[in-house]
């Protein structure tokens, strides 16, 4: 059936600010949902509050509402819009619970408004445990027995009932949050009590415990004709019991035999057609290794994070076919390339994806996997074999590994290997390589890890090549053969005893490079050229090397904390800007979740990892005028100087000047040269060296590793002895790594992102951050336009700016980081010589486009050619304000206290014509729950007393119940401020904890003393309890101010006559 010609007007809602659990894949659906709906002739409105991503750009829809993604917000979306309909399965969890929300109040129905795709009673079928185990049970498809508690007592009962071990699922949450394993009482009681708090409808599900047995998941597709195809299946290489998100994933599966496949694909099958879907699905299974039994473990009825990983494996785009599925076509009119979307694609090659994980920045988070996803990201590479496809994985995490070898575990012992791989934690395959090394049975490695015995078989292989690699050095043929299974250059180099340098020059006098092969949906069956590739060492090359002018533009890889989903809408704008220009687009990235890696966005994309030696085959065919390093975030920086030392041309700011930014000795020396002040510091290589620096300078001081992106290993430190025990437990200090020591100066942190092309400068906004230094900018809260800085102030950085960027080189983009203290002094505490992670938010506020200003100049159209004739554009007059979001919740151990370190995984925005009806927004749209009733908890440094005092004040006036530690509390008391005493948890007292646990406690008000290192102090549980239990917590003043007058601004006040 043709498209719906009764419908005009099409709604989207996105997924708000990325979590852990829900990150850049729906802004990658998103995107191609919207773009599909466009192409078929519809008006689309976009409701998202994640300035970050391309999905909130102009381009993408014909309206956008940067709202908060709640009830309030989208029911007046709609009734201002009127739209004829709601698109609901796109925008993850958030997207499909706010749909059901809007479906139960009616909102839907008063406003004539309908649900595309799926329909809201198969939704509640597939989400609701108890609908979903009924729908299974008359299908004869078996479920896990489960039984839904709703107190302690229930959960005990129903797990006596089963039989122990048991899972607990809470309902409604996200990436499985506050799940996890119970093998006794003890353990599930712990379990249950923050289950029950996290579930909004305080309901958890217990479960039979499956653990070890095989995760499989089917993609499928159906249309309102009934026709149903499953378009890709994936096995997760850990077992049942980790979350799949954390998984390392290979498509299409490798351990099942037909029968199992096709059993499998039957159920997934049978399933959506009874579940009515139409659009995308996403199936997950548990399968007995030992027989042919297997439970469904649940149903996505949306698009999901697996559903950006097939579309990418298999070139077949779900969320396009899904969204042209609910206006009414079918998957035989849909076209894909030049086949029909009711095809099953085929796969001739391995996928494996691998998840990137937060630890290397929380040393302190847990790293043991489980229900819960602790992943930030994630990889995705492509080979010929499962080896390949494995060691191509590994290295394009960027995590200082290049092979499944990492040094850590080389003074292991057998045993102590053993133990440390019986759970699942982020770098379990590196130890299970090394005790394959060691020459351990792969039986037992199988039988400890429920790892299927082909994977450890195929890690064997690799472990035994090593040994052939390094009997036969500099042997043409073993190199071949490794090059084969994936080996890089850089490890048969030490194996070889060279440089990498080395084994590329054997390669390229033997002529020994990869070709690359196609990714069309067909396994090559039908004619069709799909500009997708990946690379293997093998016979014939499929990309075509065309006689156009090449770009290539390098991707910023796995989204990680400091590096997110900001870099890569600044190369698909790059992109976008290099074609309008008339030359040959190319992207090398390796990231499934994003824009930058769907082929349609570049003329050619190259799906491979970002290491000089991948980077250096491409360019070695294609042989592009120059590469683009600045819009990739540090992972493209740090290629540049590699790059250009084997001859590449760097186009736009140059390697020199990139040294001079981030080179402590050349910096400074510049900014001498340019009489422009910055905090008095010291790089220093030895810890001797810094407490002389330290103490010169002056107490406190700020101290980091030079070369860092997101403040990674940042502290400020008040005295000698903290200093100490930083240099020997924080960072290695080395003559190669030196770190650098600061003074610390208070004060307002201003940001600015700029474009300069080597004659002019363009500065689009100046931003304010509310927090002071010491708190990452990252974390802050930032507004533009600034909003208590002078004009003089503003000249000042503006003259710095300009000056900047043309004394270091730059030619594109940069950003600049400013300190202003009381007495107005600007000091500049660092400059990025590449696109930054505030463009997104500054191009959406001040509607100028940075990265495409930055393309321009780098492809050599000045700024005056441009239309720019002056450094600064008028402000705009209404007020945008981005708040990170954080995902503390789901990392446990982690400490959610500010500092110089970046701990958000995501952004959202507000903007409104008063300053606090923005931030308002703002707050709300980043998932903080602002409410202006109830109990503050408030325990605060003796520094800090003074200050807190009138904030404190304003609460109390406002008809907050204040509780406080005795020392806050007593100071409280005597400026007439009634305060509830609390006893401290280091007096071994749970007052406090069971004060924030039984939900009555609205803030908690935290601050430690600088001077404080204990990080297991009274501060650290009360953090963690507030964490545990969704209560916000507060550790810097000035974020409190801000909340304050948003809180004063919406709230009526009492008084008597």
């Amino acid at each position: 059936m043709p498209k719906r010609t009764d419908i005009k007007k099409v709604m989207v809602i996105g997924s708000g600010p990325i979590v852990i659990g829900q990150a850049a894949e729906f802004d990658y659906a998103g995107t191609q949902a919207c773009l599909a709906l466009k192409e078929e002739g519809y008006e689309v409105i976009l409701a998202n509050s994640n300035p970050a991503t391309i999905m909130t750009d102009q381009a993408i829809a014909d309206k956008i509402y940067m709202e908060p993604l709640t009830l309030e917000y989208i029911a007046k979306i709609i009734r201002y819009e009127r739209p004829d309909a709601i698109v609901p399965g796109i925008g993850g969890q958030t997207g499909l619970n706010i749909a059901m929300q809007l479906e139960k109040k009616g909102v839907l129905k008063e406003c004539q408004v309908e649900l595309l795709g799926t329909s809201s009673q198969s939704i509640e079928r597939a989400e609701d445990r108890e609908l979903f185990k009924e729908l299974c049970q008359e299908l004869g498809e078996p479920v896990l027995p489960s039984i839904i508690t709703h107190s302690m007592e229930e959960a005990i009962k129903a797990a006596e009932e089963i039989g122990y071990p048991v899972v607990l699922r809470p309902a409604f949450t996200l990436g499985g949050t506050g799940g996890g394993f119970a093998d006794n009482e003890e353990e599930l009681l712990e379990i249950m009590k923050n289950a029950l708090k996290l579930s909004p409808v305080h309901q958890v599900l217990v479960e039979k415990s499956i653990k070890g047995y095989k995760e499989i998941e089917y993609e499928v597709m159906r249309d309102k004709n009934d026709t149903a195809i499953a378009v890709c299946n994936m096995e997760n290489i850990d077992p049942v019991g980790i979350h799949t998100g954390d998984s390392i994933v290979v498509a299409p599966s490798q351990t099942l035999t037909n029968k199992e496949y096709h059993l499998l694909r039957d159920s997934a099958l049978k399933i959506i057609r009874a579940l009515k879907i139409e659009g995308g699905c996403n199936v997950q299974f548990a399968l007995d290794p030992q027989s042919f039994d297997y439970f469904l473990i649940e149903v996505n009825p949306r698009v999901s994070r697996s559903s950006a990983l097939a579309s990418k494996a298999t070139g077949y785009p779900i969320a396009r076919v899904s969204a042209k599925i609910s206006v009414g076509m079918t998957l035989d009119e849909i076209r894909i390339a030049n086949t029909p979307a009711s095809f099953e694609p085929t796969l001739d090659y391995v996928v494996t994806k691998m998840p990137r994980f937060p630890f290397d920045k929380f040393s302190d988070a847990n790293n043991k996997l489980s229900t819960q996803m602790k992943a930030t990201g994630e990889v995705m590479s492509i080979g010929r074999n499962i080896e390949e496809s494995l060691l191509k994985a590994v290295r394009s995490l960027e995590t200082g590994v290049c092979h499944v070898w990492m040094r850590k575990f080389d003074s292991f012992t057998k045993e102590e290997l053993l133990a440390y791989i019986q759970d699942g934690t982020d770098d379990r395959i590196y130890a299970i390589a090394q005790l394959l090394r060691l020459g351990t049975d792969p039986a037992l490695i199988s039988e400890t890890t429920q790892i299927d015995m082909l994977f450890i078989e195929k890690i064997n292989n690799i472990v035994r090549l090593e040994e052939e690699l390094a009997e036969q050095k500099g042997s043409l043929d073993a190199l071949k053969k490794a090059k084969k299974y994936g080996f890089c250059d850089k490890y048969i180099a030490k194996l070889w005893g060279m440089e990498e340098e080395d084994v590329f020059a054997l390669r390229c006098g033997a002529d020994i490079f990869p070709v690359y092969k196609m990714i069309d949906t067909c396994a090559s069956e039908f004619e069709s050229y799909i500009p997708y590739f990946y690379s293997t060492y093998a016979e014939e090359n499929e990309s075509i090397v065309s006689d156009k002018q090449k770009v290539v533009v390098l991707g910023s890889g796995p989204i990680r904390i400091g590096q997110g989903v900001e870099f890569d809408y600044s190369t698909v704008h790059a992109v976008m800007t290099i074609k309008a220009a008339g030359y040959e687009a190319i992207i090398i990235n390796n990231n499934p979740e994003t824009v930058s890696t769907d082929y349609t966005c570049s003329d050619k994309l190259y799906f491979e990892p970002l290491t000089v030696e991948d980077v250096m085959n491409i360019l070695h065919l294609e042989q592009p005028i120059g590469v683009i390093a600045s819009l990739g975030g540090q992972t493209a920086i740090n290629l540049a100087q590699p790059l250009m030392e084997r001859g590449v041309r760097i186009i736009g700011t140059g390697v020199e000047a990139i040294d001079r930014a981030e080179n402590r000795d050349s910096f400074e020396k510049l900014l001498k040269d340019l009489a422009i002040p910055q905090p008095k510091g010291k790089a220093v290589t030895t810890i001797e060296e810094g407490v002389r620096a330290a103490a010169e300078i002056g107490y406190p001081v700020l101290v980091r590793p030079s070369f860092v992106l997101g403040g990674r290993a940042m502290q400020i430190v008040a005295n000698e002895d903290m200093l100490r025990h930083y240099l020997k437990t924080a960072v290695e200090v080395d003559a190669d790594k030196p770190v650098l020591v600061d003074k610390y100066i208070v004060g307002k942190e201003v940001e600015v992102d700029a474009v300069c092309d080597g004659e002019n400068v363009f500065v689009p906004g100046i931003m304010e951050l509310v927090e002071r230094t010491g708190v990452h900018s990252g974390d802050s809260i930032s507004v533009y336009p600034a909003f208590s800085i002078s004009q003089k102030v503003k000249e000042t950085i503006l003259d710095y700016t300009k000056k900047l960027g043309l004394g270091i080189g730059i030619v594109g983009l940069y950003n600049i980081q400013f300190i202003v203290d009381r007495q107005e002094n600007v000091y500049v505490i660092e400059v990025n010589p590449r696109s930054s992670r505030t463009v997104p938010f500054l191009s959406k506020a001040t509607g100028y486009s940075l990265a495409d200003i930055g393309t321009m100049a780098i492809l050599g159209k000045t700024l005056a050619q441009q239309g720019f004739e002056e450094i600064y554009p008028p402000e705009k007059e209404r007020w945008y304000v981005k708040v990170p979001a954080f995902s503390f919740s789901k990392l446990r151990g982690m400490d959610a206290y500010l500092s110089p370190e970046m701990k958000s995984t995501g952004e959202a925005i507000g903007y409104d014509e008063k300053l606090t009806r923005a931030l308002y927004k703002a707050l709300q749209a980043s998932g903080m729950n602002v409410v202006n009733y109830g109990t503050i908890f408030v325990t605060i440094a003796d520094a800090d007393k003074e200050e807190a005092l009138p904030l404190i004040r304003r609460f109390y006036n406002m008809g907050f119940n204040i509780e406080a530690t005795l020392g806050t509390a007593m100071f409280l008391k005597e400026h007439g401020i009634r305060t509830r005493v609390k006893k401290k948890i280091s007096e071994g007292s749970e007052e406090i904890l069971d004060s924030i646990r039984q939900g009555y406690v609205t803030y908690v008000i935290n601050t430690r003393d600088v001077n404080s290192l204990g990080v297991y102090s009274d501060g650290y549980e009360i953090r963690g309890c507030a964490v545990e239990n969704n209560v916000t917590i507060f550790t810097a003043l000035d974020t409190v101010k801000v909340l304050l007058d948003v809180l004063e601004e919406t709230t009526m006040g009492i008084s008597t006559i």
